[in-house]
């Protein structure tokens, strides 16, 4: 039964892993098999042409053409059938394959045996297999119903490359849109830790010693700290960079959800399951999982994030077994962790499970120095989300900006920058320098402004602006360094606003751009 078994070896490389070019090239020898041909070929149909995907017994340029079916009366026959077709061996129509047979050019021309199978999926046409000899009677002990299995089989095969080859080629798309999409957000909001200060420099230490470790790691910090930043440094210094990196808000998840969140749930396992979806521990497998604010998590589902941790194992809400998982976990906490254990809020297994490692990131108020670099950050990123133009701070609103209590952290420090470039930019001409001034921080920040800037340094950084004269200044120079004090101090008064300083200048507006520029202010 050689038909009966090449049908089945196509049947069954539909349920194997094969590459597109491995799955033709079984196929055809299949074909061979059933059918005793000289020639085969397996075609894909492409809006009313015919692109040639495998073939036996052709020259190598057949593979290379594509063929019009209206313009081969054969294969257009072929595209409008219900089923095989067999031409009669004295046939007057010509062969699209005359003078490509790979043993004798010219011998399609003359009398021979041919037939083809119009492949379909669902009534749609998805492409054609042919097969010729040079034996006229070759095909005669060729059982029809066979070949309508065979073309069945071929069409599904055809088929299912289609569709492999379509997701291989959307997860590859999807896969590099995911992984620029991970870098723009990156620079986005700035995955490095920024900072020179030593407490940084301890931490960075730290975070390059234990990455590679593979080891828990449980990461302390006030709000605004940097502890998630501090996790995408311990994930990009691990083995598993290039694996993904899953984040999980444990204060953001109610009881009611955090398990199917964490652990995933399969169909029908409460209300409103109506299909299975894993958890993120098991998305993350191979990866990361951050877990942030992990003192938030419902004490509930602490024993079962537990045996995740011990046993590596996670199951899904509504299952009956467990799955294997490979993960990494990153916590993080503003909480105090051990006092949350001793009161009993948080199971003190689970706690020395995560607290293998233990980095703590420091205050903002412990790296002051850090301060004028972070702001400095922050202009950049201010100026290109807010459209204006180069970004500059006075010497006056660093040093109130390094005096800063700073509660929140870098994340309010990244706030307040924010908020006075905006202020600053109020009816500055678009593309302008804009200024920060101790008169756009607020509150009591600005209230704390000196002033006059300091002897011996520049009011604000690369703005044109000049140190205040030295004892051995010409009075020109010190009457210009009045000047640019007296025009700066107004400006910033009046947030910016050229027109309302030069009014309370006693000077015309245009008579003090001119000034300004002079000066080099403009």
């Amino acid at each position: 039964m050689p038909s009966l078994e090449a049908l089945l070896s196509v049947a069954l490389d539909l349920t194997t892993s094969l590459g597109a070019e491995d799955r033709y090239r079984r196929l055809l020898e299949a074909v061979r098999q059933v059918v005793p041909c000289d020639a085969a070929c397996l075609m894909r149909y492409d809006d009313g042409a015919l692109v040639p995907l495998a073939a036996h017994g052709l020259a190598p340029e057949a593979l290379g053409r594509t063929f019009c079916a209206q313009a081969h009366p054969r294969l257009d026959i072929l595209c409008h059938a219900e089923g095989p077709v067999r031409f009669p061996p004295d046939s007057d129509l010509p062969d699209p394959f005359d003078g490509l047979l790979a043993s004798d050019a010219t011998s399609l021309a003359h009398v021979h045996a041919c037939l083809g199978c119009p492949l379909r999926v669902e009534g749609a046409l998805v492409g054609l297999l042919t097969a010729d000899a040079l034996d006229p009677r070759a095909f005669e002990g060729v059982d029809a119903a066979t070949l309508s299995w065979l073309g069945a089989l071929a069409g599904a095969a055809m088929r299912t490359s289609q569709l492999i080859d379509a997701l291989e080629h959307s997860a590859e798309r999807l896969g590099l849109v995911a992984e620029d999409l991970r870098r723009a957000a990156e620079r986005e909001r700035g995955a490095g830790l920024l900072g020179t200060s030593p407490a940084m420099q301890r931490l960075r230490d730290e975070i390059a010693l234990v990455g590679p470790s593979d080891l828990t790691v449980l990461i302390t910090g006030e709000t605004g700290a940097g502890k998630e930043l501090a996790a995408r440094a311990v994930h990009a210094a691990s083995r598993r960079r290039g694996e993904p990196l899953l984040y999980v808000n444990c204060a953001a998840l109610p009881a009611s959800v955090a398990e199917s969140e964490l652990f995933g749930h399969v169909r029908g396992a409460f209300t409103g399951a109506e299909r299975h979806r894993p958890g993120k521990l098991e998305v993350a497998d191979g990866g990361t999982l951050f877990l942030d604010e992990i003192g938030e998590l419902p004490l509930s589902i602490q024993p079962k994030l537990l045996r995740a941790l011990q046993e590596g194992e996670v199951q899904r809400v509504g299952a009956d077994r467990s799955l294997r998982v490979d993960v990494r976990i990153v916590a993080a906490t503003n909480r105090d962790i051990e006092k949350e254990v001793a009161e009993g809020r948080f199971r003190a297994d689970l706690f020395h499970r995560l607290n293998v490692v233990r980095l703590a990131v420091p205050p903002l108020r412990e790296r002051r120095s850090d301060i004028p670099l972070l702001a400095g950050h922050f202009c950049e990123a201010a100026r290109a989300r807010l459209g204006v133009g180069p970004v500059r701070i006075s010497r006056a609103a660093r040093e109130l900006l390094v005096q800063g209590a700073w509660p929140g952290n870098v994340r309010e420090l990244e706030n307040t920058v924010f908020r006075m470039v905006l202020q600053a930019s109020r009816g500055a001409p678009r593309g302008a320098p804009v200024v920060l001034q101790p008169a756009h921080l607020g509150g009591s920040l600005a209230a704390a402004a000196p002033a006059r800037p300091l002897e011996g340094e520049k009011d604000a950084e690369g703005d044109g602006g000049e140190a205040p004269p030295s004892a051995g200044a010409t009075l020109h120079e010190r009457v210009d360094a009045y000047q640019r004090d007296l025009i700066q101090e107004a400006v910033a008064q009046h947030d910016g606003n050229w027109a309302a300083a030069a009014r309370a200048l006693g000077m015309h507006r245009s008579n003090l751009h001119h000034l300004a520029k002079r000066l080099g202010l403009r």
